[in-house]
């Protein structure tokens, strides 16, 4: 009994040696992914529930034209080339999957400070992403057959969100933080459907449809 408290803890320390560079075996694949899902669902939970609060603060006329605004406009994330629709997720490799994640994550490092404040689930949004984040640059560099296949691309931040951190009318300040909510939600989905699947894909028998 002694001798194997004396093992774990320097199986732990290789596990974590492991980690930046490949080496670990298939279950500690599949560990990383289960951490990954588990963060992007705890984030889009909360992206649902911050959305929801906000709406329902609305007056029915004010959601109805929010709604109808931003089925017109786009998230500053489209930019960002990822699957049109299920199948072609479903086509896409693990790697590629990946990859668009942590670049869907890392859009929202900058725009995710305006969601801070106030409640304590506002301000675990940055430093979620910032742990989803290394999560997946961990995955990507364990699943990538060669290094210059990924590179870490945090010099190319997107843009803020227009005009979101200048000062604005009540109506385009409604408007913004509405955009900013929705657009929040739909990449946390995003990354969440792309992390299951890349996931799923380690178990040959798991049916991964969508």
């Amino acid at each position: 009994l002694n001798s194997a408290h004396l093992c774990l803890p320097a199986i732990l320390l290789l596990s974590v040696m492991c980690l930046g560079i490949s080496c670990q075996p298939i279950t500690d694949n599949q560990r990383l992914f289960s951490i990954a899902v588990s963060r992007v669902q705890h984030l889009h939970l909360l992206a649902q529930r911050l959305f929801s609060e906000f709406e329902s603060s609305l007056q029915t006329e004010e959601q109805r034209q929010l709604n109808k605004i931003f089925l017109q406009d786009f998230c500053n994330s489209d930019y960002i080339i990822s699957p049109i629709d299920k199948h072609e997720t479903q086509r896409s490799s693990v790697l590629k999957l990946l990859s668009i994640s942590y670049r869907l994550v890392e859009s929202w490092e900058f725009p995710s400070r305006s969601l801070s404040g106030g409640s304590s689930p506002r301000n675990q949004i940055s430093p979620k992403l910032s742990e989803l984040k290394t999560g997946i640059l961990l995955l990507i560099r364990a699943n990538q057959d060669a290094p210059e296949i990924f590179t870490d691309t945090s010099t190319l931040q997107l843009a803020p969100y227009g005009n979101y951190y200048q000062s604005l009318e009540a109506d385009e300040s409604l408007r913004r933080t509405y955009e900013l909510l929705a657009c929040f939600k739909k990449d946390m989905h995003k990354v969440e459907t792309y992390l299951t699947v890349a996931k799923c894909r380690l178990s040959p028998e798991a049916n991964c449809t969508l």
